[in-house]
């Protein structure tokens, strides 16, 4: 029997893979960026810009420092998750919701806020 309950659980929980499925273009998105490129990773950003016959567009980016920064947003991604499930444990799902949407909050606040 369905109730409005497993209605709204199934509902969050597809926004919820929404929004990492959107997180994960974003942060793929960012690091072909130019600017992003031009700021972090000058090298790879001169490499893109060099035009190559006989490559194709994945190797401009061949770069084991902007190989390195990618990963480690799903590695911290990771290990948050195990933090996450500790403090689940010890204070209750309340409470890591509530630091969740915070932390969400304040990254948020840090994109937004002009950079001056």
């Amino acid at each position: 029997m369905t109730n409005s309950y497993y209605v709204l659980t199934c509902l969050f929980g597809a926004i919820g893979g929404s929004l990492f499925g959107y997180d994960l273009d974003v942060s793929g998105g960012v690091t072909s960026m130019d600017s992003f490129l031009k700021i972090f990773f000058p090298e790879v950003f001169k490499k893109k810009l060099m035009p190559h016959a006989e490559t194709d567009g994945y190797c401009k980016y061949d770069n084991q420092m902007l190989t390195l920064f990618a990963s480690s947003l799903y590695i911290s991604a990771m290990v948050v998750t195990f933090l996450a499930s500790y403090l689940t444990k010890k204070k209750g799902r309340k409470a890591s919701i509530i630091v969740g949407a915070i932390s969400f909050l304040l990254g948020g606040i840090l994109n937004a806020s002009p950079k001056g």
